[in-house]
């Protein structure tokens, strides 16, 4: 059970965050492979329905610079993030270091999957996901790229596995080669 003293007070603000993080927590004790974490984890978001809620209406909005992380908490087997993206936002080409899991609270995303055929990128597939949508990755299968191709501000929750208070879960990027 969750008590004020395992709740950072920041997160006391957010509705449903502390009981999120208590679940997650038990996910991570529980099970150490990284994909079966994710899957764990994804079903929790699938059971708990977190909403955009978890934001203050100033962090919903994003920018017009590029898509917004928002932490919202992190300790050392995880971190959640909400990020927001504004139509036409994309991520680069990449990999991570660790299990994520991630639910599309708000808008659609769509996911753009790769994989490595010698030493070419090519891309395997799209995925379009609208809001309810929930996903588990782990390494080495989860190079990919994110963007929001509609035209409402969407907004994502990650869990990573490990504490990204002061970085990112990004292994690497890449980049496509064009034919000459």
């Amino acid at each position: 059970m969750t008590t004020a003293s395992d709740v950072p007070a920041g997160t006391r603000s957010r509705p449903g965050l502390p009981e999120l993080i208590e679940r997650i927590r038990q996910c991570t004790r529980r099970e150490s492979d990284p994909g079966t974490v994710a899957r764990l984890v994804a079903d929790v978001l699938t059971e708990s329905r977190p909403t955009v809620r978890l934001l203050t209406s100033e962090e919903r909005e994003g920018s017009a610079e590029g898509y917004t992380r928002h932490t919202l908490h992190a300790e050392p087997t995880f971190s959640i993030s909400a990020v927001v993206w504004r139509p036409g936002q994309i991520t680069e080409i990449h990999d991570h270091l660790v299990w994520c899991s991630f639910a599309v609270l708000q808008g659609a995303e769509t996911e753009n999957i790769f994989d490595i055929d010698g030493d070419r990128l090519v891309q395997t597939g799209s995925r379009q996901r609208p809001a309810g949508s929930v996903s588990g990755v782990a390494p080495p299968d989860d190079i990919h790229q994110v963007h929001n191709t509609g035209d409402t501000v969407a907004i994502t929750l990650h869990v990573y596995g490990a504490d990204l208070s002061q970085g990112t879960s990004v292994r690497r990027t890449y980049r496509r080669r064009t034919a000459h």
